[in-house]
């Protein structure tokens, strides 16, 4: 099974170039997570019959949203993150709006698994939303992962917008401190993996050069400057399901590309 996940920074966008329905029917995902979404169901007109189609979109129109594309059919459906950690770490609303009301986690739950994608607010270039990144959103976001993952094998993916290591980006020393290179996002990715998740892409692939964001400017992405700041995590007991874990940069269409992870659920 291919389970695969991309920001596609509006997903209107990307089916009206075209992009969408080639990446479709190219990598035929059994499962494809989609974050960025920028739509609600009711803006949309998609074919794709083949897949079941899930929508978590933010109350803001045009901004943020996930969505699942299946064609197993899930057990059931997890729209956001649940109203008990919500309050637990105070995810109130800023001067950007309420993290809670942005559609950045979804969640399906199959027979042998559950599967969660997330979009991870973005710390502004200011720095601005860094404190509600570190100390709330990620301490929440992983506690939820964790409530799954003691009752099945989870696997969870998204634009998490850090780069957790300097391998992860082309030009990493001018860029400590700076927002999605800083201490305390990629403090929030070390206790993912020291909770038990894994870097799938990184059980496979130790080399640097591998990316799945790139800036529109200065041909950033045809001279492959760019940052690894899309990922699938697995848990513990998901880790073993993983066959291999790729990443998708000749996909075009926006400005990240797809990764994906190749499963054996009944390993």
């Amino acid at each position: 099974m291919k389970l695969y996940s991309w920001n596609v920074n509006g997903i209107r966008a990307v089916d009206k170039k075209g992009a969408l329905a080639e990446f479709i029917n190219k990598e035929n995902p059994d499962i494809v997570c989609f974050q960025e979404t920028k739509a609600h169901e009711d803006q949309l007109d998609l074919e794709f019959p083949e897949y079941e189609k899930f929508w978590n979109s933010a109350t803001k129109k045009g901004y943020s949203g996930t969505a699942i594309w299946s064609k197993v059919p899930p057990l059931t459906a997890l729209y956001g993150l649940p109203d008990e950690l919500v309050t637990k770490y105070k995810l109130d609303s800023d001067k950007y709006g309420d993290p809670s009301n942005e559609g950045r986690v979804l969640a399906l739950e199959f027979e042998k698994f559950y599967l969660i994608t997330v979009y991870t607010p973005n710390s502004k270039g200011d720095l601005t939303r860094l404190e509600l990144r570190h100390k709330q959103w990620d301490p929440a976001f992983l506690e939820y992962a964790r409530s799954y993952a003691e009752k099945k094998p989870v696997f969870f993916c998204g634009d998490l917008n850090v780069a957790h290591a300097e391998i992860d980006l082309a030009n990493p020393k001018p860029n400590v401190g700076k927002h999605g290179f800083t201490f305390e996002e990629r403090e929030g990715f070390d206790a993912m993996l020291k909770n038990g998740f894994y870097d799938t892409f990184r059980l496979f692939n130790t080399e640097g050069g591998n990316y799945t964001w790139w800036t529109h400017w200065a041909n950033a992405r045809e001279r492959n400057i760019g940052w690894r700041i899309d990922y699938f995590l697995a848990s513990e007991k998901a880790k073993p399901m993983v066959k291999a874990a790729e990443i998708h940069a000749k996909v075009m269409g926006s400005d990240h590309c797809p990764i994906s992870i190749t499963i054996d659920a009944k390993a």
